[in-house]
């Protein structure tokens, strides 16, 4: 059994609490939704979560390389600091479900939940401040930009938002899944992600006498079919790795040979010795291909989020909170990690904690039927945010 627990008896009362929240959480998922923002630099969400937070005898810190908000409730009692987070970014994509609060931004919408997770952090900023009596030490809320691929939580990390962080943990909606089911495990929960990219270099030519250039699309194509089996040649067949070719781009016209072709893709692993083995065999193969037919490479891999691995002990803390909060049959603890990946990655690195994903099924569609994550039709059900506001106030609760 875990060292940590949560008293059950507050359950009911801490549940009803977070749902009498529900207008003001689902306002603000609605205001953030409507004007998204990219990167590293939100002013306008960051206005809307300090105006939100007005009143609430919070210290708060803004992010200097960032639009960060860091609040803390202290309770001046000595105790544990206990980290939460809600990311605060969007992705660079149309939506195309009209709403009244659809993004006004043609290039920009929330098709990843963090406004659900920025509305359900504020609120259960909200009532924990209400309730700082039954707290003890210090509940740190971690208001985060560029989650989606702008490494946000390394920023803030480098800018000291772990400083005496004891515990942390986050909550990530799935469109996809069950509303109100929440999801966790123990170990690696999401996958690392990393960029390949690589030029092959031939020589350009007419398209009607190859033989007096080097063709660096054959190359190219023939390197392709060489990653489509490196994991299942060259990985256990127990471990999990992905390697997606995702972009080529080569060629101008039709009767003229290229000098040069790119290629690009993503890596994904769910242990670093396996997302070492990948990194190092696709370039052997994009390398040797090329060179087989004659050609130059010019090979890169671009770092990007490491594996998010849950604390076996925090994650077992998870499955216990939640069952007593909303019962068994709302509490999923996952077979498999997801080969998505996380900045929440960086955190986790340095101090115990977990994630747990929490099912926003729109209520009028069959799971099955659901857009996923980062679909341009992605929305999600509010009926049970409020699941995501008393977990999060639970986790910080529990002894």
């Amino acid at each position: 059994m875990s060292a940590l627990t949560f008293d059950s008896s507050a359950s009911t009362d801490l549940l009803d609490a977070a749902q009498a929240l529900d207008p003001l959480t689902i306002e603000l998922r609605r205001e953030i939704h409507h004007d998204p923002e990219l990167g590293l630099q939100l002013p306008n969400t960051q206005k809307r979560i300090l105006d939100a937070l007005t009143g609430l005898g919070l210290d708060i810190t803004l992010g200097k390389s960032t639009t960060s908000v860091v609040a803390d409730l202290d309770t001046g009692r000595p105790g544990p600091t206990v980290l939460l987070r809600g990311d605060m970014d969007a992705l660079p994509m149309t939506e195309d479900y009209v709403t009244e609060y659809q993004s006004q931004h043609e290039d920009r919408m929330h098709a990843c939940g963090h406004d659900a997770h920025v509305a359900m952090l504020v609120s259960a900023a909200q009532l924990l401040s209400k309730n700082a009596d039954e707290l003890t030490g210090k509940v740190r809320f971690m208001f985060q930009p560029g989650e989606e691929g702008f490494h946000g939580a390394r920023y803030m990390i480098e800018e000291g938002v772990l400083d005496g962080v004891d515990r942390a943990f986050a909550i990530h909606v799935l469109s996809n899944a069950p509303n109100g089911l929440m999801m966790c495990k123990s170990g690696s929960l999401m996958a690392s992600a990393d960029v390949f990219q690589y030029t092959i270099e031939g020589k350009g030519g007419h398209a009607s006498m190859p033989h007096f250039a080097v063709d660096p699309i054959p190359a190219a194509a023939a390197s392709v079919s060489g990653l489509s089996t490196l994991v299942s040649r060259e990985i256990d067949a127990s471990k999990s790795g992905v390697v997606t070719v995702a972009h080529i781009e080569a060629g101008t016209t039709n009767n003229v040979i290229p000098p040069s072709a790119f290629v690009e893709g993503t890596i994904r692993a769910l242990d670093e010795d396996t997302r070492s083995k990948l990194h190092s065999g696709v370039e052997r193969v994009a390398t040797g291909t090329a060179h087989a037919h004659g050609c130059g490479c010019n090979f890169e891999i671009v770092p990007g989020y490491p594996v998010t691995v849950n604390d076996p002990e925090h994650a077992e803390l998870t499955g216990n909170v939640v069952t007593s909060l909303l019962g068994g049959d709302n509490y999923l603890e996952m077979p498999s990690a997801v080969m998505g990946a996380e900045d929440w990655s960086y955190v986790l690195q340095k101090v115990p904690g977990a994630m747990a994903f929490m099912g926003v099924c729109p209520d009028d569609l069959p799971v099955a039927e659901a857009a996923p994550n980062h679909s341009n039709l992605m929305r999600i059900s509010e009926s049970k945010l409020f699941n995501g506001v008393g977990l999060y106030a639970a986790m910080a609760l529990a002894r």
